[in-house]
Order: C-alpha cells, then sequence, then structure tokens
C-alpha cells in the first residue's frame, strides 16, 4: 500500500503570526545568507539515539532525549541554545514540498508554484518542485533561518509529491531531482537532513540523506523501504500513532529487530510520548 504518504504526514502548526512577526521573520529568513563561515562536517544523527518530536502545547522539553524536533519558525535561537546548553541536539522542521498560507514568508511564492490542495489541511498546497529556480531563494532562506537558529540538522517534509494529486506532471526523476538538489542545500549550510516518509526513493537517495524518518509505517507493513539507510549505517526513526499497548508490544519487536529508534505519539505531536521497553 505504498499510497499511505498521501495521508500520513507530520501534523504542522497552525498558528498564524501577527503582521510585524510575519514581516520580521521573513526579513530574517531573506537575508541570512550572510551569516559567517559553514562548519566542515555536520552533525549526523546515528542509530540508537533517543529521538522525539514536539510542534504543539502542551510541551515536555525538559525530558532527557538526544535529538528533538521542533518547528523552524516556531522556535526561538534563545531556546535552541537553552537545548544545546543540556546537551540535547535539535532538528528543524521544514515544509519543503508544500505552501502553507500561514507561514511568514508565503507571500515570497509565485503563484505559478502553488498547486492542488493538500488535502485535510486547509492552507496548504503543493508545489511545483521541478520550479527549483523559482523555489531555490524561499527554501535555502529557510535552510539559512534554521542555520541561524543553531540547530543541527533539518527534516523536510512533503518531499513525496510525485506519489500525489499535487496538480502538476510530477514524475519520479522530478522528485529524484529535487530531493537531491534539497540535501545538497542542506550540506552547503552544514546541516544534515533527513529523508522523510519517501520509502519509493529511498534506495535512490540514501547516499544523499543523513539519516530517515517515517511514520507508521509498521502500521502499514512499509518499514523494509528503509532498510537501505540500515545497511549504511544511518540511523532510522519510526513513529507510531498508537496508544494501544499490544499495537506497540508487536511494533516494538519489529522494529528491534529492524534496527529502528521507534517511539510513540498523539497525532498533534504535543509533549506525550512513549517508548519501547
Amino acid at each position: 500500500m505504498f499510497g499511505v504518504w498521501t495521508s500520513i504526514q507530520l501534523w504542522s502548526p497552525r498558528r498564524r503570526a501577527g503582521p510585524a512577526v510575519r514581516l520580521g521573520l521573513l526579513l530574517a529568513a531573506l537575508h541570512l545568507a550572510r551569516i559567517g563561515p559553514v562548519a566542515a562536517e555536520p552533525w549526523i544523527p546515528t542509530p540508537g539515539l533517543r529521538f522525539d518530536i514536539q510542534f504543539t502545547k502542551p510541551f515536555d522539553l525538559a525530558r532527557p532525549v538526544d535529538l528533538l524536533e521542533l518547528d523552524l519558525f516556531d522556535t526561538s535561537a534563545e531556546k535552541v541554545a537553552a537545548l544545546r546548553a543540556r546537551g540535547v541536539r535539535t532538528a528543524c522542521y521544514v515544509n519543503a514540498g508544500a505552501f502553507e498560507d500561514w507561514r511568514p514568508d508565503a507571500a515570497a511564492f509565485p503563484k505559478v508554484v502553488l498547486g492542488k490542495a493538500y488535502a485535510g489541511w486547509p492552507g496548504e498546497r503543493w508545489l511545483d518542485i521541478r520550479r527549483i529556480d523559482l523555489l531555490a531563494p524561499i527554501v535555502e532562506a529557510r535552510l539559512d533561518l534554521c542555520r541561524a537558529k543553531g540547530f543541527d540538522t533539518v527534516e523536510a517534509d512533503n518531499v513525496n509529491g510525485f506519489e500525489n494529486d499535487t496538480g502538476f506532471p510530477l514524475d519520479r526523476d522530478d522528485q529524484v531531482a529535487f530531493n537531491r538538489w534539497l540535501a545538497n542545500a542542506a550540506h552547503a549550510r552544514g546541516l544534515s537532513i533527513g529523508l522523510k516518509n519517501t520509502g519509493l526513493l529511498a534506495a535512490e537517495l540514501v547516499d544523499r540523506f543523513d539519516w530517515a524518518l517515517v511514520e507508521s509505517c509498521y502500521r502499514y507493513n512499509e518499514c523494509q523501504l528503509f532498510q537501505p539507510f540500515r545497511r549504511a549505517g544511518k540511523a532510522v526513526f519510526v513513529i507510531e500513532y498508537t496508544q494501544n499497548r499490544r499495537q506497540q508490544s508487536r511494533y516494538c519487536a519489529l522494529a528491534r529487530n529492524d534496527g529502528y529508534g521507534l517511539l510513540f505519539k498523539r497525532r498533534k505531536l504535543d509533549g506525550w510520548l512513549a517508548r519501547c521497553p
């Protein structure tokens, strides 16, 4: 059932910033290319790290974790620095393949790249990822902001548009080209990058992406698509959205056999978390 990624996506925040905040963040994002030299080697998550992801209240940022994913725009540099001081590495969430009308840089997207509405997510539309020439300045500004705030790595969402009804005739080659460009752009800024929910391309992209994040793959029996990452010694983190203890126990046994890091979350991705015993 390879179409699972069409409907199973990370929850993204729906808070809308005021005009002054939107303008300030937009200007910051668009002018961060001159933020100094890039580190020679990015930090890369390794198998066995304790991973967590939180986008909504109530947060639990005091929990012991090794890698915490937070929203790029909603997280301050001060918060990232405070986590770093405690030894917590951070990943920034960036929606790379879809437009969100509440983001501070929404006005920067040309209308020609906006496709069909993303089903189930008001205000969100697919992007024409073939137009790297138009998307590059916007996406690169977001990556600059990720680096400037002190994040260690980036998780780019919706990089599987070719599997969905986007309104554009995207094919596999279009997606591979965009995803490879995206990985190169992250690396150029000293950021490692995780491949999200794009199992059909995992074998082709494992050489460019540093780790992987997958949702509900045990539920839909698709986790084996990410074995190329494990064979390459790279971390794979799996999120399953269940609080059923019997399901959790079954998924934990599978994850241990596959060598994946497994966590259980609520769909709103707040501070609640359960792990395998």
